[in-house]
C-alpha cells in the first residue's frame, strides 16, 4: 500500500509537506501542491481516513436525522433529500441517516463522530435534539420546519404560501366547496399546509365546514378511509385538497373504488410533487416542494459553517411551484 512516505521520497519534500498537501493547506505554494499530487494520483495513492481523521480532529462524518424514517417519511422525500445533499458534499465526507426518534440517548451525539449534522425536521419533538447538537457545538442546520430562533441556521420551503397559491387558483376555477384531508398530527408541516388551506378560504369569505376537515397521517392509506369519509357526506365537497401527493393517490384510488370520476364530478390537488403525480392517471395537479433544492442549499450552508464556525446564522426561504395538471376541473 503506497504511504504519505513513498509520495515524498518521489517529490524530494518532507512527508510533512506532502501531508499539507493533499489536506489543501494553503500554506503550501500552489505549484508544489500540484506537483504532490500529480504524484499520489499516478502512485494511486488511497488516503487512509481513519488516520487522516486522527491528525486533521476531524470524523468525515455528515450526520442525517429525519424527526422518523418509518411515521411520516415518504421514500420519495427521502430520496430527494439525499440526492440534494449529495450535489454538494464532497466525496470525502460520508453521510449517516438515522431518525431522532430511534435514538434513546443523545450523549453519542458528539463532536468526534460528526463534522456536522442536517436535521430534517418535521416535528417541534426534535427541538430537545436540535439543542443537544447546538451544546455540543456541532456545525447545524435545520431544514424542512421553520424555527422561531434566529441563532440556528435554517432552510424550509414556504409551504403555507405554496398551498393558498394552489387554492387561489382552484377557486379562479370556480370551486366552492372545499376539504382538507390533514397531514400527521404534530407536524409543521401539516399545520403550514392547513393554514395555507384557511387563508385562501378566508381571503376569499368562503366557509370552513368543520365536516370537510379530514384527518390523514400522510401514508396512503390514510387519504383513502378520509376520501371515503368525504364521499359519504350528504353533500361532498367539489374539491379536496390532500396535504402531500402519497394521500392524494389514496383519495384518488377511493375515488375510482366508489365510480367518482375525477376531475368530472370531484377536483383534487396534492402536495410534494412527487415522481409518480405527474403519471397518475389523471395527472395530479399540485405543489412542487423542492426537496432537493433545500437540501442542497442546507448542505451548502452547513459546510461554510464547518469552515467558519463564527458565520451568521440565516433563515432562508426556498419558493414551492404549482403545477397544474388534469385532476383539477374548471366549474
Amino acid at each position: 500500500m503506497i504511504t504519505i512516505k513513498d509520495i515524498a521520497r518521489v517529490a524530494g519534500v518532507s512527508h510533512t509537506t506532502v501531508s499539507r498537501a493533499l489536506n489543501g493547506n494553503p500554506l503550501i505554494k500552489k505549484e508544489t501542491r500540484d506537483k504532490i499530487e500529480k504524484i499520489a494520483a499516478e502512485m494511486n495513492y488511497i488516503p487512509n481516513y481513519s488516520a487522516k481523521s486522527l491528525v486533521m480532529k476531524k470524523s468525515y462524518t455528515i450526520g442525517l436525522f429525519f424527526s422518523s424514517i418509518d411515521q411520516g417519511t415518504s421514500a420519495s422525500f427521502l430520496v430527494d433529500v439525499i440526492k440534494g445533499i449529495h450535489l454538494v458534499l464532497d466525496e470525502n465526507y460520508s453521510l449517516t441517516v438515522h431518525g431522532i426518534d430511534g435514538i434513546h440517548h443523545f450523549d453519542a451525539i458528539l463532536p468526534q463522530r460528526f463534522d456536522g449534522i442536517l436535521v430534517m425536521s418535521q416535528s417541534d419533538a426534535d427541538n430537545a435534539f436540535i439543542y443537544h447538537v447546538k451544546k455540543m457545538g456541532i456545525p447545524l442546520v435545520v431544514l424542512n420546519r421553520h424555527l422561531e430562533d434566529p441563532g440556528i441556521m435554517n432552510v424550509v420551503a414556504n409551504d403555507r404560501a405554496g398551498v393558498k397559491e394552489a387554492l387561489d387558483y382552484a377557486i379562479t376555477q370556480g370551486h366552492r366547496r372545499f376539504a382538507i384531508i390533514e397531514g400527521k398530527a404534530g407536524f409543521k408541516s401539516s399545520t403550514e399546509r392547513k393554514q395555507g388551506f384557511m387563508d385562501s378560504l378566508i381571503a376569499h369569505r368562503l366557509p370552513l365546514v368543520p365536516e370537510y376537515f379530514a384527518a390523514g397521517d400522510y401514508g396512503v392509506e390514510s387519504g383513502y378511509s378520509a376520501m371515503c369519509t368525504l364521499l359519504a357526506l350528504p353533500e361532498p365537497p367539489s374539491l379536496v385538497f390532500c396535504a402531500n401527493d402519497d394521500m392524494a393517490i389514496g383519495a384518488m384510488n377511493a375515488c375510482y373504488a366508489k365510480g367518482i370520476t375525477i376531475p368530472a364530478q370531484l377536483s383534487l390537488i396534492g402536495f410534494d410533487d412527487i415522481l409518480f403525480a405527474r403519471y397518475t392517471n389523471p395527472a395530479l395537479t399540485t405543489v412542487h416542494k423542492p426537496v432537493a433544492d433545500i437540501s442542497k442549499l442546507g448542505t451548502t450552508k452547513l459546510i461554510e459553517l464547518m469552515q467558519e464556525p463564527s458565520a451568521v446564522t440565516e433563515q432562508l426561504f426556498v419558493k414551492t411551484a404549482l403545477m397544474v395538471r388534469q385532476s383539477v376541473a374548471s366549474v
